[in-house]
C-alpha cells in the first residue's frame, strides 16, 4: 500500500486494514491513546487520519469507546501496528475492525516525516493506493453532513423523572455529548440538522449545537435557520466545535481555514473572563476570526498555542459556544464543567420564567380585584 500526496510525495507502507483505495484530506492527531474514539468521531468523516504516537493497536477495540456507530475516517496511517492487543474489554484487533468496515490501514510509515510535511505545507489531499484496484473511494465533502446523521428524530430520557428537555441539533454529534447531557438529569431530543428541528423549539428548554465534519461555510441553509430561529429565543443556546463555527457565521463573523488544524488532546486554552488555563481535546481545521465579531459578541476562550479563537459569548443573550471538545472522549476532561454550567443556566431560566408567570398572574388577579371594588 502507498500514500500519495497531492504535492508529489509518496510514502510506502504495509497494509493491515482493508485492501481498498481511498482519497481524502490528510490530517494528523498527536494523542497517545484514544484511537477508537478518534476513528469513530464524525468530525473526521472523509479524512485520512495520521496518528503520530508510534505504536497503535495495543489495546484492541471495545465498543464502549465508540463515539458513533461506525468508523468515520477514510483511512488510517500509523508508524507501528501491534496486532497482539491486550485489554479486558477488547473484542477484536484494530486491523480486524478496519477490515470489517472496508477501511484501509497502513503501517511501517515514517509518521514523523509525514507530519512535518503536513505542518510545513499545510493540510494536503492524498490517496491511499491499492495497485490491484482502479476504483478510489471519495467522500463528497460539500454534502458530508448528510452522511453523519440518523435520518430520524431520537428521544433520550434521563434516569430521573425530569421535565427539562434539550434540543440537540445533530450535525454528527458524538455519543459522549448525549451521555453528559443525560448525566445532568435532562432529556435530549436529537434532531438531524436537515429536518425541521425548529418545530421542536416550543417544547424544549435549551438548544445544543453539536460537532461535525466539513467546511462550515458549506452549510448555508443551516446557518440561515440558526440566524432566523435561535437568535430570537428566550432559552439558552450552546454550541461546540462545528456548532461554534455555525453560530459565529450566523452572527455575521468570518471563518478562517487553519494551516494544518488542531487535532490533539492537550491543547491549552485560556478563559478570558477568569484568566484560567485549561487543557482541552480538539479536532478542527477551521477557526472563528475573533476580529470579525460584531459588537454584540465577545471572545471567551483563546488558544495559547496559536492564539486562535476557542469560544464566544453573546453580551445580552444566553448564547455561547466553544471550539474545543468539553465532552472529550478521548482526552482531557478539564472543561466538562461547561455541561454543568449550561444546564444550570437552563434551570435558572426555567425558574425565572416561572417567577415571571406567577408575578403576572398575581398582578392580573390584583387588577381584577380592584376593578371589582369599583
Amino acid at each position: 500500500m502507498k500514500l500519495n500526496l497531492d504535492n508529489g510525495l509518496s510514502f510506502n507502507g504495509t497494509n493491515f486494514g482493508a485492501n481498498e483505495s481511498v482519497t481524502g484530506e490528510v490530517v494528523f492527531n498527536t494523542a497517545m491513546t484514544g484511537y477508537v474514539e478518534a476513528l469513530t468521531d464524525p468530525s473526521y468523516k472523509g479524512q485520512i487520519l495520521v496518528l503520530t504516537y508510534p505504536i497503535q493497536g495495543s489495546y484492541g477495540v471495545s465498543k464502549d469507546a465508540f463515539e458513533s456507530k461506525e468508523i468515520q475516517v477514510q483511512g488510517l496511517i500509523v508508524a507501528n501496528y501491534n496486532d497482539n492487543y491486550s485489554h479486558y474489554k477488547a473484542e477484536y484487533s484494530l486491523g480486524e475492525w478496519l477490515k470489517a468496515h472496508n477501511v484501509p490501514g497502513i503501517t511501517d510509515i515514517d509518521t514523523r516525516s509525514l507530519t512535518k510535511v503536513l505542518r510545513d505545507n499545510g493540510t494536503i489531499n492524498g490517496i491511499i493506493s491499492n495497485s490491484e484496484s482502479s476504483f478510489v473511494n471519495k467522500v463528497d465533502m460539500a454534502n458530508v453532513l448528510k452522511l453523519v446523521v440518523d435520518n430520524k428524530v431520537i428521544k433520550y430520557t434521563c434516569s430521573s423523572k425530569s421535565n427539562i428537555n434539550i434540543l440537540l441539533i445533530d450535525t454528527g454529534a458524538k455519543f459522549n455529548i448525549i451521555r453528559l447531557l443525560l448525566n445532568q438529569d435532562v432529556n435530549v431530543i436529537k434532531v438531524p440538522w436537515n429536518m425541521a428541528w425548529e418545530s421542536y423549539l416550543g417544547e424544549v428548554d435549551g438548544v445544543f449545537l453539536a460537532n461535525g465534519p466539513g467546511d462550515p461555510c458549506d452549510a448555508k441553509g443551516l446557518i440561515a435557520k440558526i440566524k432566523q430561529y435561535l437568535f430570537n429565543l428566550d432559552i439558552p443556546v450552546f454550541g461546540l466545535c462545528l456548532g461554534h463555527q455555525l453560530l459565529a457565521l450566523a452572527s455575521g463573523a468570518k471563518i478562517n481555514k487553519l494551516k494544518y488544524g488542531n487535532r490533539s488532546v492537550n491543547q491549552p486554552v485560556k478563559d478570558l473572563f477568569t484568566n484560567k488555563c485549561y487543557i482541552t481535546s480538539q479536532n478542527h481545521g477551521f477557526a472563528v476570526d475573533a476580529n470579525s465579531l460584531n459588537s454584540d459578541w465577545q471572545e471567551w476562550f483563546v488558544n495559547l498555542n496559536d492564539e486562535s479563537n476557542e469560544g464566544i459569548k453573546h453580551k445580552f443573550k444566553d448564547i455561547s459556544s466553544v471550539q474545543f471538545h468539553p465532552e472529550a472522549a478521548s482526552g482531557s476532561e478539564d472543561t466538562s464543567y461547561l455541561f454543568v454550567d449550561y444546564i444550570n443556566l437552563v434551570k435558572q431560566k426555567i425558574n425565572l420564567n416561572d417567577i415571571r408567570k406567577k408575578v403576572k398572574i398575581t398582578s392580573i388577579s390584583n387588577i381584577e380585584a380592584i376593578r371589582a371594588r369599583y
